[in-house]
């Protein structure tokens, strides 16, 4: 007993670390993964229940950050290949998962993440496809495992294929999935790659709710279409950022808690990850998001050192 209020005391000290702004999301993934592969987790299916609530109101809080024309006149000329490279990361995540066995809703989640935005956009698609925090879990850990190697990686391969400041800011946006370490890896490359970079990376996170209502009517239940409320929230959430600009000193600070609480998220979620549940997960979920991400950063930097996008 004593030994268990000890570890329901750690996982506190964590869980409210994860409240400081200076962790970030692969931190707190970090975090809740080794805690509990080391300790287990104390308080085992009640977490599933903590993350599943708070991911969705981070999902609306994330619409307060949003400013949907703008982002639509900036990213226009991205909208073609954006859903070219959206739809082919799809079809060939499905193929991977069918060839490797990966479970169905984790291979959907590691192939939504790979095609938009990493975190977010499996964050958004989670509850939609009734993702528990396990599958959830396995696709973040290998989505935040492949940007923090691109992150080192992306850099000193854009120099070594000749990439100009454009190529790369494209090629990290196609093909880096969070939009952390798009920032991260275009920053270091020049300003010109950190604009475009950034730019179409928040155009292809504009597809989230699109592909999350089209994935919910998959999904419907007795014939009836169920549109999610957090995706309501989400939408309605930007919508009242862009028509109330004048309120922005409310809706940045309610955005930073949004991004925050989906730190905190990820720790819960990284902490049901136990060594239990890693034995039945396997291999299988990793081997398909490398597989997947080296086929899409070969496949759109041939495209973009070709000419084909530019």
């Amino acid at each position: 007993m004593n030994n268990n209020n000890g570890l329901k005391t750690v996982f506190w000290t964590l869980l409210l670390a994860c409240c400081w702004p200076a962790i970030t999301a692969p931190m707190a993934l970090v975090a809740g993964i080794t805690f509990g592969i080391v300790t287990g987790n104390p308080w085992g299916a009640t977490t599933s229940t903590w993350s599943r609530r708070l991911l969705q109101a981070s999902v609306v809080g994330l619409g307060f950050g949003m400013n949907l024309p703008e982002l639509l006149k900036t990213g226009k000329d991205a909208f073609l290949y954006t859903a070219i490279s959206i739809s082919f990361t799809m079809t060939a995540g499905y193929l991977l998962g069918k060839f490797f066995k990966t479970p169905q809703r984790t291979s959907t989640l590691i192939s939504f993440g790979t095609a938009i935005c990493g975190g977010s956009a499996i964050a958004a698609m989670a509850p939609v496809i009734k993702a528990d925090a396990e599958e959830t879990g396995v696709a973040l850990a290998t989505v935040f495992t492949l940007n923090s190697i691109a992150l080192i990686l992306f850099p000193p391969m854009g120099r070594l294929l000749g990439m100009g400041q454009r190529q790369f800011g494209l090629w990290s946006a196609l093909a880096i999935h969070d939009t952390s370490s798009v920032v991260g890896a275009a920053a270091a490359y020049g300003g010109l790659a950190l604009a475009i970079g950034t730019t179409v990376k928040l155009t292809r996170a504009l597809w989230i709710m699109p592909s999350a209502l089209l994935a919910a009517w998959f999904t419907k239940s007795e014939g009836k279409v169920k549109v999610p409320l957090f995706i309501i929230g989400f939408i309605a959430a930007a919508t009242i950022k862009t028509m109330l600009p004048r309120f922005e000193q409310v809706w940045h600070p309610l955005n930073n808690i949004a991004k925050q609480s989906l730190v905190v998220t990820l720790f819960l979620i990284g902490s049901g990850l136990t060594r239990e549940v890693l034995g039945r997960t396997g291999i299988k979920p990793l081997a398909q998001g490398v597989l997947l991400w080296i086929i899409v950063s070969v496949t759109s930097s041939v495209a973009i050192l070709c000419g084909w996008i530019s």
